[in-house]
């Protein structure tokens, strides 16, 4: 491609990597190459010991107190599914008598509704909470869905959508005092705002490797508070290395849940973004973002452009994602003029998160236009945005085209495109 490149779409994974990581996977490739646990030669070992320095870390990062319940997983959807299927079958196979009912909350991601879907074919219950127009839970009524059936509760810390911040601390509170387990999604937070799962009484934290912690796509983990791994089974079983004697799955923390050969290149570049996150501070990386933040909102066009932002108007509130909304410019034409015009890397539609789009209105027009920043955006990229946005919503009123009629939670109803 030719021409300036401006990439602000993070959220699905961010861009460009810091130079360390990259180093990391040539430096694995070139030196080591072995698989770890799967030989007593040196480096096999050494494989192994990059492994468990990377659940340390990760540790570090997030608050965790012991990182052998750190379970590398293919990416933040395969640890999801681990911990919401792996829970359901605990209590499916050893309290069958028992009801099990789940809540989770109308900003997920499909990695938690279609799993919660599939499962209500099996007569699991499923609550799931709504959201207001900005996107953001009420903490309370999640608390009030929690029933004695109660085995799990699943919520979003950042809307992948809106880039709203949930308070899941006053949620982490009730759960620890009713013995029901949290499970939070960090896609968008872990690496871009500070993360304690003690201090948010966080027992499951699923995340991929390949956003915020900066690492390779095809990595991610699922921390599991300790104790819990006995009511979270195995939805995998295989070679893990260890207890070869035996046919049946070790009880072992991590072996329990990391069957067959680990993406040890991709942990080695994930093991960099996480070192390369620390040295710098994920409070020096929020810093960063909440200038991005206030940049976008000080230049970003607005109603008079006939332009919608979804989210909170307070940085405080938000991560560095952004739902875009024009009243005459459908989102995908949105995307395209924006590559187009000043190549802005961006994404259109529903994000995998209808429950999102419902709550903002506007699932049934096309979703919205997202653009999302990271730690190597510069406030320059974000202005350059903003301008293009300004010179799009220009050009279509001069074509003089009518507004789209919007019903009442501000969607539009009438696609059009310029």
């Amino acid at each position: 491609m030719t021409g300036r490149r401006i990439y602000l779409d993070n959220a699905a994974t961010s861009f460009p990597k810091p130079d360390v990581v990259l180093r990391a996977m040539v430096d694995y490739s070139s030196d080591l190459g072995a698989s770890p646990g799967r030989g007593s030669y040196t480096e096999s070992q050494q494989s192994a010991q990059l492994l468990s320095r990377c659940r340390e870390r990760l540790c570090e990062l997030f608050g965790g107190t012991s990182p052998e319940h750190v379970v590398f997983t293919l990416n933040c959807t395969d640890a999801l599914n681990l911990a919401i299927h792996g829970t359901v079958e605990w209590w499916q196979r050893h309290e069958p008598a028992e009801s099990v009912h789940v809540v989770t909350t109308a900003m997920d991601h499909n990695s938690v509704l279609r799993p919660c879907s599939e499962l209500l074919e099996q007569g699991v219950e499923v609550t799931r909470v709504g959201a207001d127009a900005e996107g953001l839970v009420d903490a309370g009524e999640v608390i009030a869905s929690i029933r004695p059936t109660t085995r799990l509760v699943a919520m979003v810390h950042a809307s992948n959508v809106t880039g709203t911040l949930q308070d899941v601390g006053a949620v982490g509170r009730i759960c620890r005092e009713r013995g029901v387990p949290l499970l939070v999604d960090a896609a968008q937070s872990l690496g871009h705002v500070p993360v304690d799962v003690e201090a948010l009484g966080i027992d499951l934290l699923a995340f991929p490797g390949h956003k915020g912690l900066m690492g390779p796509l095809g990595t991610g983990g699922l921390y599991i508070r300790p104790g819990l791994e006995r009511r979270i089974e195995p939805v995998r079983q295989g070679g893990t290395g260890s207890r070869s004697e035996q046919d049946t799955q070790p009880s072992e923390m991590p072996d329990r849940y990391e069957s067959g050969s680990h993406n040890t290149l991709g942990i080695a570049g994930l093991l960099a973004g996480v070192e390369w996150l620390l040295e710098r501070s994920v409070a020096e990386v929020r810093a960063h973002e909440a200038g991005l933040i206030r940049t976008f909102l000080e230049c970003f066009p607005g109603e008079d452009a006939g332009y919608r932002l979804h989210g909170p108007e307070d940085p405080a509130g938000r991560v560095g994602v952004f739902a875009v909304t024009h009243e005459t410019v459908v989102p995908e034409e949105l995307a395209r003029q924006l590559e187009t015009r000043a190549g802005v890397l961006c994404r259109s539609g529903l994000h995998c998160a209808p429950g999102a789009h419902e709550a903002m209105g506007t699932a049934s027009t096309g979703g919205a236009c997202r653009l999302s920043v990271g730690p190597m955006t510069t406030r320059d990229d974000v202005r350059a945005a903003c301008a293009c946005l300004a010179e799009i919503a220009s050009e279509s009123a001069a074509f003089g085209r009518k507004p789209r009629r919007q019903d009442e939670r501000g969607s539009s109803i009438q696609p059009a495109s310029v």
